[in-house]
């Protein structure tokens, strides 16, 4: 029932896409040249004509398509259950500038130069829009369903352990998603052991018979490590019967969340950790957009930095800018340059310590400065530099490295990477005197699934948030 309500959802998805590609398509044509005219930008010039409606709708019969399989392959039309709206959202922006670039593709192609450019920008916004409305719409309807007990998934676990009780947390946390989870099979735990109102139901021996006289959708295997030479068996189980299984495994904290897997003629290897950035074409792609925006930032930040520099100097003595020795990628030491927002003092006094709340250390201008990040302007430099990228996970002292690496499980991933200007932890307001261990969990994260487009919203929402630092003092 569930596999066949995932295929309808999806059928309905194309279908209502489709009526929107095409609604919007036309919608854009009467507001691009009836509507908008009215505004300076979009008003035509003299002499300057457009095309007929119905050349402008001969076009849709090649756009349609292609948008449908660009949303396709860009996962809008794959289950939905457990994902969060955030990458939804970010799959259906990618298709639309995927579409758009698409859409200029075939004007080109078919030498249409007087196919106004103002109409596909409009024809795009309009369609993210209703595509991002539509979305909501059914999610939202979805979710009350769901909570209601309709259109459920109904699952058994297998096994009682980390994976477990990790599985029925994220469930109960997102009834939304619509998993019913009936109890758990394990060979070790007392009959009836409860954990969070879900219950030891029986042993791992019962698995087939329990199979056959339920109807479950899925069962989900969540052995604890020790318990892995009974996997192959389990699986056979669960095969001969022909429901769906999954395999939640219990080392997810040794294994990244987006394992990479390698076919050595036909055998399977796992990566321990994929990191996206050590591909030649992402690291040349990042570089790129380091060096281009970069360019940019200290072209805007010029006169800010300029005014800052003059009032550093005029209220304290010493430098405007010092440098401090940070840890970077692969664990090698560089000099990363800050506005000072201290008096001077012993070096080796302060090296060792951390700003606390009220340090009388700290200068005026240096407190107002600390507190909005504009200290780290000149980070600039090191990112045009080579020795730090724009988003990254921000580099540390190399005595905390030292300290921290024996203390935060897989604190030194992070060097795999080079540091940032800003990060995905900065942006959840892990910065200053927060938890290592959950700027860590971020850093892993942004490590782990780093894309073009994970670092425009990081630098867009560092715009909007990520600049002022409650905990920076």
């Amino acid at each position: 029932m569930i596999k066949d309500n995932q295929k309808t959802f999806n059928r309905l998805y194309i279908v209502l896409d489709a009526m929107l590609i095409v609604g919007a398509y036309f919608l854009a044509y009467p507001l691009r040249f009836h509507v908008l005219t009215a505004f300076k930008p979009f008003a035509l010039q003299e002499g300057e004509r457009f095309l007929a409606f119905t050349i402008y709708a001969q076009k849709i019969m090649f756009l349609l398509p292609g948008y449908l399989v660009i949303y396709g392959l860009s996962g809008l039309y794959k289950p939905r259950r457990g994902h969060s709206r955030i990458r939804v959202i970010g799959n259906l922006i990618e298709a639309n500038l995927l579409g758009i670039f698409y859409f200029a593709f075939l004007i080109f192609i078919q030498k249409e130069h007087d196919i106004s450019r103002w109409f596909y920008l409009i024809f795009g916004a309009l369609n993210l829009t209703f595509g991002l409305a539509l979305r909501y719409v059914i999610s939202k309807v979805l979710r009350t369903i769901r909570k209601r007990g309709k259109n459920l998934k109904h699952v058994l676990l297998v096994g009682y352990s980390r994976a477990a009780e990790g599985f029925i947390d994220r469930i109960k946390q997102n009834p939304e998603w619509g998993y019913w989870i009936h109890g758990i099979l394990d060979d070790n735990a007392v009959l009836d052991t409860d954990y969070k109102g879900i219950k030891v139901v029986g042993s791992i021996l019962d698995l087939g018979q329990i199979i056959e006289e339920n109807d479950y959708d899925e069962i989900v295997i969540t052995l604890g490590l020790s318990e892995y030479e009974k996997l192959e068996s389990i699986v056979n189980v669960c095969e001969k019967t022909g429901v769906h299984t999954k395999f939640v495994p219990d080392y997810n904290n040794m294994v990244s969340t987006v394992p990479y897997i390698e076919d050595l003629y036909g055998l399977p290897v796992i990566n321990i950790r994929n990191v996206p950035l050590t591909n030649t074409i992402n690291l040349f792609i990042k570089r790129t957009m380091d060096i281009v925006l970069g360019f940019i930032a200290l072209i805007l930040g010029f006169i800010p930095m300029l005014v800052i520099a003059v009032i550093i100097k005029c209220t304290s003595k010493g430098p405007v800018i010092f440098s401090q020795v940070r840890v970077g990628k692969h664990g090698r030491e560089f000099k990363m340059f800050k506005f000072r927002s201290m008096y001077l003092e012993d070096p080796e006094k302060e090296k060792d310590e951390w700003t606390t709340k009220g340090d009388k250390r700290v200068t005026p201008i240096g407190r107002f400065i600390r507190k909005t990040s504009l200290d780290e302007l000149p980070q600039l430099f090191n990112v045009l530099g080579g020795s730090m990228s724009l988003v990254g996970p921000r580099p540390e002292r190399p005595q905390f490295v030292e300290k921290f690496r024996e203390e935060v499980p897989r604190y030194m991933v992070k060097h795999q990477v080079r540091p940032g200007m800003t990060g995905w932890a900065q942006i959840k307001g892990y910065r200053g005197d927060t938890s290592i261990k959950k700027r860590i969990e971020y850093d892993l994260y942004y490590i782990e699934n780093w894309s073009v487009g994970l670092d425009i919203k990081i630098l867009f929402l560092t715009i909007f948030k990520g600049f002022i630092n409650k905990n920076a003092y």
